[in-house]
């Protein structure tokens, strides 16, 4: 920052040394509180009319923080997801003030007081196996482009990977020399995770690696799926080849298609027909990536129809079953009033 007030100096350090040396974080975490930042600051500006020369520590109040947030959801039609978000960023920021900056430190508890909101649950979307089927056949696998396609959005769906774990993928990602077939996948938390691969999937991803001269040791560190600059794919690029093909599925099965798909719905689907499967939750968890069984088990939740059919199978007839007629019938005054009902 070019300013030298307290409130630069000290974001600046959060940002750029606090959270990718001491907590870890991963560029894209970090590149989100940074966003949350500049709405900070561009609020301050102007709603509160301050310029960012004169923005102070001492400026950064409960009041401030909670008129912001207000900001958000009115004046931006953020949701209140969003808005608990850029609250989290603000707590990680005073958590970090309330060691490097002490003397404001009822200032900072009086923050972290803050609540999030209760966001309202939304159902979990997510893709039968018929409307996943139907959107893999979408691609042109006479093109080149089309191929890549198909094997990007196979991947996706069969390793219910996040957008940016398959935008990070290399060849050397990928093991498909000899049995187990496995992918190595880098997620939140920064953590690494083992992914089985299916043989289907193996022959697929072999042919577009072999195709993309991908299997080379020199292309080992090269992006899996690129642009035609060889540059990899951003998260934009993927969701528009998703688009393309979810419409151009729903063009010819509107009713197996949802009007809202995202890449996220794929990893959705995936968890969802894993479960519907009979896999254990414990395994779901492992290949998401979940921290907690707990963050896992609203698939199972979720899904209504394993609902039905386990409600059905420990289903135990309880009522007493009668022979004789029941005792409306036996009653030839109400049997003839329901006969004569509405005639």
């Amino acid at each position: 920052m070019k300013t030298n007030t307290d409130f630069a100096k000290f974001l600046s350090r959060f940002l750029s040394e606090y959270l990718p040396h001491e907590r870890n974080m991963s560029p894209n975490t970090i590149l989100s509180y940074r966003d949350t930042f500049v709405q900070f600051i561009t609020y301050m500006r102007d709603v509160q009319k301050m310029r960012i020369e004169k923005l102070t520590l001492e400026k950064l109040t409960r009041q401030i923080v909670l008129e912001f947030l207000a900001w958000i959801q009115d004046k931006r039609n953020c949701c209140v997801s969003t808005r608990n978000y850029r609250l989290a960023a603000i707590h990680s920021f005073v958590q970090y003030l309330q060691y490097e900056d002490i003397v404001h430190l009822e200032q900072w508890q009086k923050i972290l007081s803050v609540k999030a909101m209760k966001a309202e649950k939304k159902s979990i979307n997510y893709l039968t196996v018929d409307a996943i089927k139907l959107l893999l056949e979408q691609p042109d696998t006479t093109t080149a482009k089309g191929r890549r396609n198909l094997a990007l959005l196979a991947l996706m769906y069969d390793t219910g990977a996040r957008v940016q774990e398959i935008i990070d993928l290399t060849p050397g990602s990928i093991n498909i020399a000899g049995t187990p077939y496995t992918i190595r996948l880098f997620g939140k938390g920064r953590k690494y995770r083992i992914v089985p691969l299916m043989e289907e999937q193996v022959n697929l991803l072999r042919k577009y690696l072999e195709e993309n001269n991908l299997m080379e040791e020199y292309r080992l560190r090269h992006p899996l799926f690129f642009n035609n600059r060889r540059e990899k794919l951003t998260r934009s690029g993927v969701a528009y080849v998703l688009k393309t093909y979810t419409e151009m599925a729903r063009i010819i099965n509107p009713e197996l298609i949802p009007e809202t798909v995202s890449c996220h719905s794929l990893r959705h689907s995936k968890a969802m027909h894993l479960l519907q499967a009979g896999v254990n939750l414990v395994y779901i968890r492992d290949i998401l990536g979940h921290c907690s069984i707990q963050t896992t088990d609203i698939y199972a939740r979720a899904d209504s129809k394993q609902k039905r059919e386990a409600l059905e199978k420990s289903y135990t007839d309880l009522i007493p079953k009668s022979d004789e007629n029941c005792q409306w019938e036996r009653n030839q005054n109400l049997l003839e009033w329901l006969n004569d009902f509405r005639k």
